[in-house]
């Protein structure tokens, strides 16, 4: 493998407060040198990152890449290759596949999946329950044994206060986090939008905010008296922040995440019974909205995850209602990163890196999340200024429901590395 000699960007890298002008070397697949101009050895591949920033790679902790069962909508192969044109070195595969990824043998198909892709690393995360069906814990430490990184019953909520109890002290054990998916079954039940104005003009049944806000302070109780942690996934309301925040305050073992849509999109965007604006949680208020992009300021919300959901052109054509929740974000999530809070000025580029990438590397004990030297070289590349129009059709993923289709953006991956290996240059 020949060094790479990335040449003159701007490297931004939280994890050792870097942000300066300067140049990276990668040998040997890790970070020989990083900082200062330096020379290119012999038979160097030079990469001009004049006008770029360099970043430790970014991480999407909750991905959905459908292998196995659904190869039709997205494989592994397909879903890697998308997170590398996005900017992401790894990424973490939710196990609502069919079968479940709930057990060691399927653990280790996405792994095998995951290293023939040769893209973007790709990491499994094991199932909670047996069959995602909340009644009786998978075997976390032959997943874990196997390469899950964390366990989640993904959109299936751990309805069960006791599995969830139980979940969090086994899960200690491996230390790993326990991911839930924050929706009170009985509230939610029905629902296909927020409950609100929006939804009673509609005729659509709506979704309190209330059905995830109950869920996240029992998921934070347990943790309290477990010492679990518990990562809690797609946050949309204002309430859920505030009481993350009360968790944060008295040293719970909780995380938490946000996904690019409901960082820049609201209950609004149904007003044209769009199918592509349906997901789940769904997109709420305005002051929700708010709410997230302070909490991301803040450091209260930990990291952005994209929640990356491709389905079938077919699926979403139907009436709202009926429609699968989720939309694609892989290829879009750094330049709705930048468009919305960098250039608003509610987050630094730092910040950015840091709940892109080094928070994510920290939380789910990852390789990467740093540039320092001797650190596994998984780098991202990115022209903070390049504007462009979002074209599903030019996507990598096999996926095109997205509702940002046509929406003028900022900010384009260029170049994505993996272990000192090019993934994908623009």
């Amino acid at each position: 493998m020949k060094p790479v000699l990335l040449k003159g960007g701007t490297l931004i890298d939280p994890s050792q407060k870097l942000d300066a002008k300067g140049d990276v070397l990668i040998a040997q697949g890790k970070v020989e040198s990083a900082g200062g101009r330096i020379s290119a050895p012999d038979e160097c591949d030079v990469v001009d990152c004049t006008g770029m920033i360099v970043s430790p790679g970014f991480i999407d902790v909750h991905c959905h890449l459908r292998e196995p069962g659904r190869e039709d909508v997205e494989t592994i192969a397909t879903g890697a290759r998308a997170a590398a044109a996005g900017g992401f070195t790894a990424v973490c595969a939710m196990p609502n596949t069919d079968p479940v990824t709930d057990n060691q043998a399927a653990v280790g198909f996405v792994m095998r999946q995951g290293a023939n892709a040769n893209a973007a690393r790709v990491y499994p995360i094991g199932a909670i329950s047996l069959g995602q069906q909340g009644k009786a814990l998978a075997e976390f430490g032959e997943m874990v044994g196997a390469g899950a990184v964390a366990v989640s019953d993904d959109g299936k909520p751990v309805v069960s206060a006791q599995l969830m109890r139980t979940a969090l002290e086994y899960a200690r054990t491996f230390r790993i986090p326990v991911i839930d998916h924050c929706e009170e079954p009985t509230l939610a039940a029905g629902g296909a939008m927020n409950e609100g104005i929006v939804s009673a003009r509609l005729g659509l049944r709506g979704i309190p905010s209330e059905a995830e806000e109950i869920m996240v302070i029992r998921d934070i109780l347990l943790a309290r008296r477990t010492g679990g942690h518990v990562h809690l996934a797609h946050m949309s309301t204002k309430g859920s922040v505030e009481l993350i925040r009360w968790g944060k305050e008295r040293g719970i073992n909780v995380s938490a995440e946000v996904c690019p849509h409901h960082l820049s999109l609201t209950e609004d965007r149904v007003m044209a019974y769009d199918t592509n604006a349906k997901m789940n949680p769904p997109l709420r208020t305005a002051a929700d909205v708010a709410a997230l992009r302070e909490a991301v300021k803040d450091g209260t919300i930990d990291l952005i995850a994209t929640d990356h959901a491709p389905h079938h052109y077919d699926e979403k054509e139907r009436e709202f209602a009926d429609a699968p929740n989720g939309i694609v974000g892989l290829e879009t999530a750094l330049a709705l990163i930048v468009t919305h809070l960098v250039e608003s000025g509610i987050i630094t580029y730092a910040e950015m890196v840091d709940r892109m990438s080094c928070t994510p590397a920290r939380l789910f004990n990852l390789p990467g999340g740093s540039l320092r030297r001797g650190t596994v070289a998984d780098v991202t590349i990115f022209n903070p200024d390049e504007c462009w129009k979002v074209d599903p059709a030019t996507f990598l993923s096999k996926g095109r429901n997205t509702p940002y289709a046509g929406m003028k953006l900022r900010g384009k991956a260029v170049c994505t590395i993996v272990a000192g290996q090019i993934v994908y240059r623009q």
